[in-house]
């Protein structure tokens, strides 16, 4: 199996992260498909309709928010 991954860091406004996660969430509350292009390449990945969804926060000398959806 062929891995596609991204993994991309951006620093933005957190109004801007929150539209970022806001067209995410739009996006799968419509659709069972998200797709994603970076440097040309463009990848469409299947959501079915129940998925397990984790939440990790870290406090400590940097705090991390970690929102992750697994199927």
């Amino acid at each position: 199996m062929n891995l596609f991954e991204i993994d991309e860091t951006r620093r933005l406004s957190r109004e801007e992260a929150a539209a970022q996660l806001h067209a995410v969430a739009e996006v799968l509350a419509k659709n069972n498909v998200i797709e994603f292009e970076r440097d040309g390449r463009r990848i469409t990945v299947q959501v079915p309709d129940e998925v397990n969804l984790k939440i990790e926060v870290e406090i400590g000398d940097e705090n991390e928010l970690e929102i992750e959806l697994t199927w």
